[in-house]
């Protein structure tokens, strides 16, 4: 199996930081949740595909907003935002 390969802007990781609190660098761990879930970004999707991905890191579930590049995961933004971790606990059936 091929190892998932990230990257990101830099300047983009310092905003989203400053922004949501969350590194790029913590962001890449909500892939690894088995449970994760992954849907696709319509609102975002205006000249390239865009997707969440939805997953616990920590205690927290955390939404990270990304794009494939060819075998790379393209990471644009990451949170811990309410609507994401309703859709999580929909989806693993967590009450």
């Amino acid at each position: 199996m091929a190892k998932i390969r990230f990257e990101w802007d830099e300047a983009k990781d310092c905003e989203n930081q400053a922004k949501h609190g969350v590194s790029f660098e913590l962001a890449q761990y909500a892939f690894a949740d088995s449970n994760r879930v992954i849907a696709e970004d319509l609102k975002h999707s205006n000249t390239e595909k865009r997707y969440y991905c939805i997953g616990q890191v920590g205690e927290g579930i955390l939404t990270v907003r990304f794009s494939f590049r060819g075998d790379v995961i393209r990471i644009i933004g990451a949170g811990y935002w309410r609507r994401g971790k309703k859709i999580y606990e929909e989806e693993n059936k967590i009450h």
